[in-house]
């Protein structure tokens, strides 16, 4: 098949969807290998705990466990920040390599629509819809599949 092929539809449709999906893939792989999935669990259990622990300190007027909720609450911030460090690894390898992709061969070659949707009143969606969509459809899938969740593994 040319490549002209693939910048008309069905054929863009179907080329888009794996482009979204090969992306989401070797992200959700970066993530699976910089992400300590263990201590990120282990972190989410800690500041769900203090979180808890917070609510019912306020709710209840508490004042010995406000007191130590109040005490906690710098190491908590202290691990949050860690963990979003943690999720931004992905982020700072992927960055530029995608930026270039979109910038110097996605948006020029698929400028029209890209997808033919039968849902009434929209005919067809361009190439960053039709990408989200790919997108959060692929993410959601391989982060169910490869254990990425927070939960998973």
């Amino acid at each position: 098949m040319a490549f002209e092929q693939l910048t008309h539809t069905p054929y863009s449709t179907l080329f888009i969807l794996f482009i979204a999906s090969a992306i989401s893939l070797v992200t959700s792989l970066t993530n699976r290998l910089l992400t300590d999935r263990e201590q990120m669990k282990a972190w989410s259990q800690e500041v769900a705990a203090w979180r808890a622990d917070s609510i019912k300190a306020t709710r209840t007027g508490d004042k010995k466990l406000l007191a130590k909720v109040n005490k906690q609450q710098k190491h908590i911030m202290q691990i949050q920040s860690k963990m979003t460090w943690q999720s931004m690894k992905t982020t700072f390898v992927w960055f530029v390599p995608l930026m270039l992709l979109w910038l110097f061969f996605l948006t020029p070659t698929y400028a029209n629509v890209v997808a033919v949707v039968y849902i009434p009143g929209i005919g067809g969606l361009s190439l960053f819809w039709w990408y989200l969509l790919c997108s959060f459809l692929s993410n959601a899938l391989l982060t169910r599949l490869l254990g990425l969740g927070l939960g998973g593994d």
